[in-house]
């Protein structure tokens, strides 16, 4: 296996994943690198790791070579593991991150800190033709503050405070949150993985 293609277009997770997969000589590609326009898959599945195989799988079967998928999400245990596989539409059918945090503050309204654990989570996919789907599933352990603070990151990081610091994931620098983080869990994993049962065969 000397290339996959990672189904994304974000430019920066197409680079955390270069990086990584790199050091162990696999070559990332991404949907930005291909002309082909592929249809919008719809991720119907109920949990974080069936929609990250779900992208893997419909991609592999398009493309014909090994292919990632991932998906991703907040689970807040008060919130019985709310918002979950809708993080990115928590507050309506438009993303938008900052009604998306205010309902999960709104919903912890009046719980104290001990009451306000949560993880980031990235099921992380790879499917291969003819072989079967391979998934890992990585958190980045922490609680929801009180309110935003923090420049860097998108979506939750303002309020997600990672296990035992005292820094909301925005305020860490990007090169700080990606090695701590649920998707970095995931992928070291997967490489681990591919390690082990994939390249010691030779494939």
């Amino acid at each position: 296996m000397k290339k996959v293609l990672l189904a994304t277009k974000n430019k920066g997770k197409a680079k955390e994943f270069k990086e990584i997969f790199g050091e162990i000589g696999i070559d990332v590609i991404t949907l930005l690198d291909i002309e082909q326009e592929i249809p919008e898959i719809e991720e119907t599945g109920s949990t974080f790791e069936e929609n990250a195989a779900i992208k893997a799988e419909e991609v592999a079967n398009l493309f014909n070579m090994p292919v990632l998928g991932d998906d991703s999400g907040l689970e807040v245990d008060a919130l019985e593991g709310r918002p979950g596989i809708y993080s990115a539409r928590y507050a309506g059918l438009e993303k938008n991150d900052q009604k998306n945090l205010e309902k999960v503050l709104n919903e912890l309204e009046n719980m104290d800190l001990t009451e306000r654990t949560a993880r980031f989570v990235c099921a992380l996919a790879l499917a291969r033709p003819g072989g079967d789907t391979v998934i890992k599933r990585g958190t980045c352990e922490g609680s929801i503050g009180f309110k935003p603070v923090g420049s860097h990151g998108f979506g939750y990081d303002p309020i997600f405070y990672p296990k035992n610091s005292e820094r909301s994931l925005a305020q860490y620098e990007p090169e700080e949150k990606n090695q701590i983080s649920h998707r970095r869990d995931a992928i070291d994993q997967m490489v681990k993985w591919i390690k082990e049962e994939v390249l010691t065969e030779g494939n």
